[in-house]
């Protein structure tokens, strides 16, 4: 009864502690890995005392709840040699009064002494047990709190893999807001046949990029239809849609592993020589030949760091553009694709992108516009609906949006603000 009225006091202490020391745990890494992954930030604003004492705050927490932990488990520790060595002594005791007055036999005192130690030791490993359960309960409790945590999309009972024979697709009266009153999407329709090279242009937040979230099944869409070639995506694997569609968007993040690791996430089953060709063909071949990590790894065998923060932002969208040449899927989106390179590397990397984009349907965003001159046809979104369509000779002779960002692009509006702001001038020395 002693030992299930200390558990009792104690256990429910060390529980709640462990789960605080959980959390605490969990805010000190997040601090750390976000002052770390934002390093570059910290330095330019020249903030590395204030990032300094932002994680140093969780730290102590963390720290503190730590000895108070420590301490319960201390007093936990000996309380139970008290409980131990009261337990044996009293027993003892008892025996040997009983023997005194001849009550008991020497051989019965001679038996309760070992097994009086042997209860005692048990007692204290099941207690000792009870009490590291307990400790580890708040990393479970978090861990499960994330598990537990409702997927975003799930497929439907009935949901069947895409199969993609052509590459048709079509948005029908598609409506989609992120759950607020206004649209971000709004009834739009848009039919995009086999093998057509379509280019998205709009000013930022126009909807080009919730359009191919929503293509991807990133999100399901509150009105209207997504289907390709007949195949409606919300009856669909999303598993099967991603299979189907090669991405290459403007922030690409690398695994922690190696070059060649990397590539060949775009499809498991390729051999070494096609991941070198892939990398060829995105004219990664001349840095990846010269990489070598901290290990003595070089190579296609180099480790590209977290998230792939050893290599430039224009490698690291070259090892996605030869990820997306290996996976050589039937439908394509490129995002920003080539926003990182270099003219010259870009130029380079079209005439692979050309080839790659043969007989398949392209759907490709770019704020860039001469990246899209040469497709078949130019869809001008603004908020969230279609305003001008066609191609780049057709919109730029219409004078509308597409017109007003090319001429931009071009030179035309820093030649018109030019003459705006000398206007004003002459104005003012009138």
């Amino acid at each position: 009864l002693a030992y299930i009225g200390f558990l009792i006091l104690i256990v429910p202490q060390i529980r709640r502690g462990s789960k605080g020391i959980a959390y605490a745990r969990s805010e000190m890494v997040g601090r750390i890995v976000d002052s770390y992954t934002n390093i570059m930030t910290v330095k330019l604003f020249a903030r590395p005392e204030e990032e300094d004492a932002f994680v140093r705050e969780s730290v102590d927490k963390h720290t503190a709840r730590m000895i108070v932990q420590h301490r319960w488990l201390s007093l936990f520790s000996i309380g139970l040699a008290i409980l131990s060595g009261l337990l044996i002594a009293g027993t003892t005791w008892v025996a040997v009064q009983l023997w005194v007055t001849g009550a008991v036999g020497i051989d019965v005192v001679a038996m309760v002494l070992p097994m009086t130690l042997q209860i005692s030791g048990t007692s204290a490993r099941v207690a000792q047990e009870i009490t590291q359960i307990s400790d580890q309960v708040g990393t479970v409790h978090e861990a499960m709190d994330t598990i537990a945590k409702p997927l975003g999309l799930t497929d439907t009972p009935a949901a069947r893999p895409l199969v993609v024979t052509e590459g048709a697709i079509r948005f029908d009266n598609v409506s989609f807001h992120y759950g607020r009153k206004g649209g971000i999407i709004e009834n739009l329709s848009l039919d995009i046949k086999p093998g057509e090279r379509i280019g998205l242009v709009g000013r930022s937040g126009a909807g080009k990029s919730t359009l191919m979230n929503l293509l991807l099944r990133f999100y399901d869409i509150e009105s209207g239809r997504i289907t390709i070639d007949g195949q409606d995506v919300a009856h669909t694997t999303q598993a099967s849609i991603r299979q189907h569609i090669s991405v290459v968007t403007q922030d690409t993040s690398l695994l922690h592993r190696s070059i060649h690791d990397n590539i060949a996430y775009g499809r498991r089953s390729a051999s070494r020589a096609e991941v070198i060709e892939a990398a060829r063909q995105a004219h990664a071949i001349d840095f990846i030949e010269q990489l070598t990590d901290w290990n003595g790894r070089s190579g296609f065998d180099a480790h590209v760091g977290e998230r792939g923060v050893k290599l430039s932002g224009g490698q690291r969208q070259r090892i996605a553009i030869a990820r997306v040449i290996l996976k050589n899927a039937p439908i394509l989106v490129l995002d920003e694709a080539t926003s990182a390179l270099d003219s010259e590397v870009e130029a380079a990397i079209q005439e692979s992108l050309f080839k790659l984009i043969e007989d398949k349907t392209v759907i490709a965003i770019a704020h860039r516009l001469s990246t899209l001159t040469q497709m078949d046809r130019l869809i001008v979104l603004d908020k969230g609906r279609i305003v001008e369509e066609g191609t780049h000779q057709q919109l730029v002779a219409n004078g509308g949006i597409y017109a007003d960002l090319w001429n931009r692009q071009s030179g035309g509006f820093l030649a018109d603000q030019a003459d705006g702001a000398n206007e004003v001038r002459e104005t003012a020395a009138e």
